[in-house]
This record gives C-alpha cells, sequence and structure tokens, in this order.
C-alpha cells in the first residue's frame, strides 16, 4: 500500500517534466519539418499569436481550404484571411498544431493550458501506483525469503531477522532487478497509453467545445478511468520487453550502488576513527 502511494505522489510531481521530455524527444525523431519556417515573417491573426507565439499556418493546406470553399456561393472579399480569425484553421487545415510546434513549456501553456503539464494524469496514476505496490511488495517478498533460507542453516535458529544478519548486495539487488521486471510488466500498457496521451495536442477551444457539448470519453468503463483510449488496444504491450529490460537494470544499479555505497562507508569510519585515536596516543 505504501509503495502505491508513493507511486501515486512521483506521478503527480514527475508529469510536467515527463511530458516536456517526451515531446522533445519526439521532435527530436521526428522528421515532419516544422510549419513555422525560421526566416519567413508572415502577418498572423491575433488570435493566433494569443495562443501560439511564432507559429504560422501552412499556406499550401489554407490555400487549398480556400479553394475548396470556393465552389459556394460567397460575397467575402478576403475568405482566407476571415478563416484565420478562428483558432481551429491556425494550422491552415482545421487540424490541431503537431507536438513538434509544441514542445516548449511556454507553448504548451499558452495553446493547451495548465491542465495539459497533467494530461495523462489517469494513466499515469494508475501506471505509477501498480508499479510501486508490485516492485516494493515483490522486493519484501524476495528480501524475506532469502532470509529465511540464510536462517535453515543456523545453529541455534535466529528468533528475529536481526539475527539473521545482513543479506550480501549483489543478492539484494538481483531481487530488487527482478522485481523491477515484473513491476515495468504488470504496468507496461498504462504507460504505452500515458506516452500516446502526451503526444496529442488539445488547445483550449477544442476542450471547451468538448465540455459545451457534454463530450463523453470512448471506450468502456474500464478504459474511461484508466486513461486508456479505444484506438490503443493493439499496441499497448509494444515495447514491453525493452521496458521490463530498463526497469530491471535501473532497479538493479540503483539498489546495488545504494548498498556498495553504504558498506563502505561504514567500513571505513571505524578506520578513521582508530586512526585518529592512535594519533592522539
Amino acid at each position: 500500500m505504501a509503495g502505491m502511494v508513493a507511486g501515486a505522489l512521483e506521478s503527480l510531481v514527475c508529469s510536467p517534466f515527463e511530458l516536456i521530455k517526451l515531446r522533445a524527444q519526439v521532435t527530436s525523431a521526428s522528421r515532419v519539418p516544422r510549419s513555422t519556417p525560421v526566416t519567413e515573417n508572415r502577418a498572423v491573426a491575433p488570435i493566433i499569436a494569443k495562443l501560439l507565439p511564432g507559429h504560422t499556418p501552412d499556406k499550401k493546406a489554407l490555400n487549398h481550404f480556400v479553394t475548396l470553399l470556393s465552389t459556394l456561393t460567397s460575397k467575402h472579399s478576403n475568405l482566407a484571411g476571415a478563416l484565420l480569425e478562428y483558432p481551429w484553421m491556425m494550422t491552415g487545415s482545421g487540424k490541431a498544431p503537431s507536438v513538434c510546434d509544441v514542445r516548449k513549456p511556454s507553448s504548451i501553456i499558452s495553446l493547451e493550458g495548465w491542465g495539459a503539464l497533467w494530461r495523462g494524469i489517469r494513466s499515469g496514476l494508475v501506471r505509477d501506483s501498480i508499479f510501486g505496490g508490485v516492485f516494493f511488495s515483490g522486493w519484501q517478498f524476495m528480501h524475506d525469503v532469502m532470509l529465511n533460507w540464510k536462517a535453515v542453516g543456523m545453529d541455534p535458529i535466529p528468533r528475529s531477522n536481526e539475527e539473521v544478519g545482513s543479506l550480501s548486495p549483489l543478492s539484494v539487488s538481483l531481487a530488487a532487478g527482478f522485481s523491477g521486471s515484473i513491476a515495468a510488466a504488470a504496468s507496461h500498457c498504462f504507460d504505452t497509453a500515458k506516452c500516446r496521451s502526451q503526444c496529442t495536442v488539445l488547445p483550449k477551444y477544442i476542450s471547451m467545445e468538448r465540455n459545451l457539448l457534454r463530450w463523453t470519453r470512448p471506450g468502456n468503463r474500464f478504459e474511461r478511468y484508466t486513461g486508456i483510449h479505444p484506438a490503443d488496444r493493439n499496441i499497448l504491450f509494444r515495447g514491453l520487453g525493452l521496458r521490463m529490460a530498463r526497469s530491471g537494470f535501473a532497479s538493479f544499479m540503483i539498489v546495488g550502488s545504494y548498498y556498495l555505497t553504504v558498506n563502505y562507508l561504514v567500513s571505513e569510519g571505524p578506520k578513521k576513527r582508530g586512526s585518529k585515536e592512535n594519533k592522539l596516543l
């Protein structure tokens, strides 16, 4: 239970940093050209400049959209300029801006609002709660098993774990690595759902429109509560092996380095005190 609470708190604190990191990674790996040329300076509508400073609509997409509307009877002299007054046309095609254009904290807050920093919090809370609960409970269980196994060959049989003594850092680290891999496997589908949600740009005007229309989340009750989109059902377990390996290796290294450092400090402390006493004598 304590591990689940710790995981939930970790998700709340780290969610904004994870969002910014993930979008930066997607931007660096994406080969899609940015819609805002650096050397080009076009006049944009005030609503676009306010929502996403520095963004310029795609002229080609906008002209194509205007061409489609030109078949209708219209007396408007500047149809393209009128369309740009609506935030839905800020990209020129009616779609939301690409995640490559909304990666900085200022851009995210301006276009999507402060709540976007915690996007995917439902799946994130479930993911980290499951990971923390499975990791700490599994690690504690294997730690107790190793203590009992060590106590079997002792004579007399110890009455408490303190009498058994400490375990080797290697065995404790291996137990932590195995627990980390199991915890990663148990929470991987929610990790995929959170990453997919954070890579989706949802402007404020679309969120407001959904609230006015009383838009309900798609999917069954479990998917709505945990933040899983029905379209992602077939990809929830992609990359499972890599995440298990990463979590297992990271847990092994963290616990192993911690125990080695503690043992080194504990062993060096008496030596330094003894050398100081010898100098005083």
